[in-house]
């Protein structure tokens, strides 16, 4: 039998929490689809949902939209899941900014990207998640993704921000075991995939579950593996997660995040698959391909 595992800061958010898209239909937020989407998810399942991250296009939204998408989220979701929305920027003022809307929105924690492109020191970055900290009463997931924002949170740094109580969870997306068992052994943060298929792995070793790209459109699949992973049925997690990797790791490799699970929306009849620029569709043989994945997925 599994061992009880003492509990951890944010573990309200454990489970499997979805990176939703931001559908567009005619260049504006389509919000008819997106309350189709969260309705979809919580009948699914899920324990959360993320509004306005990665794959939520936040880049291209203006604040207005920003705003309204996370407010339409809250309204949906009436309490039934709890809603983590993404309020990281590379400003600090601009991210406490945010993260206040979203309190006042009704949200239940804040998703904090590491600030990109100007490259804070490590201490920058201390001092960034901190001074939000001190602005808001909402957990903080401190969301570390370098192969996106080219720095690394440092597991030390990680350890520091533990101190402050506001800050709850990481979104581990560094694709480092080592990192991520640094920080579970040295603190009492919950730690959620940022990668789909390191979902299994990262629970092996003290992770509670995934914020998910791919839940997009397979959440009951996500939830059975973590249901099974942290029940310690690891058979069942094994093939769950065997099941996934190849379509996880093959639409990763079409094209950036949130393109092919856009186009995979689309072809499912759950999206129009819209982007925004910089982002643009996949071409022809991208969608061949993509196509003949969700057929062998037999979601198709």
């Amino acid at each position: 039998m599994p061992q009880p595992q003492p509990s951890r800061r944010g573990s309200q958010f454990a489970g499997v929490s979805v990176a939703i898209v931001t559908p567009f239909k005619n260049g504006a937020v389509d919000v008819e689809t997106l309350k189709a989407q969260v309705e979809f998810q919580i009948a699914a399942g899920v324990t959360g949902l993320v509004p306005v991250g990665t794959t939520g296009e936040s880049p291209t939204l203006s604040h207005e939209e920003h705003e309204r998408v996370i407010a339409e989220v809250v309204q949906l979701a009436a309490g039934r899941v709890k809603v983590m929305a993404g309020a990281g920027s590379n400003s600090t003022t601009e991210a406490i900014r945010l993260t206040k809307w979203a309190e006042r929105a009704g949200a239940d924690a804040a998703l904090h990207v590491a600030p990109y492109y100007n490259k804070p020191t490590q201490e920058g970055l201390y001092q960034h998640y901190r001074a939000v900290a001190e602005e808001t009463g909402l957990p903080i997931c401190v969301y570390n993704i370098p192969g996106r924002t080219s720095r690394n949170i440092e597991p030390e740094t990680i350890i520091r921000m533990a101190e402050h109580p506001n800050i709850a969870l990481v979104k581990e997306a560094t694709g480092s075991m080592d990192q991520a068992s640094q920080v579970l052994g040295a603190t009492d943060l919950t730690l959620l995939s940022g990668d789909d298929s390191m979902t299994l792995p990262l629970i092996s070793v003290g992770g509670e579950g995934v914020i998910s790209v791919v839940a997009n459109i397979l959440p009951k699949e996500l939830c059975g593996l973590v249901r099974s992973a942290v029940a310690g049925d690891w058979a069942a997690a094994q093939r769950a997660h065997h099941r996934l990797f190849g379509l996880c790791r093959q639409m990763l490799s079409l094209a950036t995040n949130p393109i092919p699970i856009k186009a995979a929306m689309k072809l499912l009849g759950r999206d129009t698959g819209e982007l925004r620029l910089p982002m643009t569709p996949l071409d022809a043989a991208g969608e061949e391909k993509l196509n003949s994945l969700l057929m062998e997925f037999e979601l198709l």
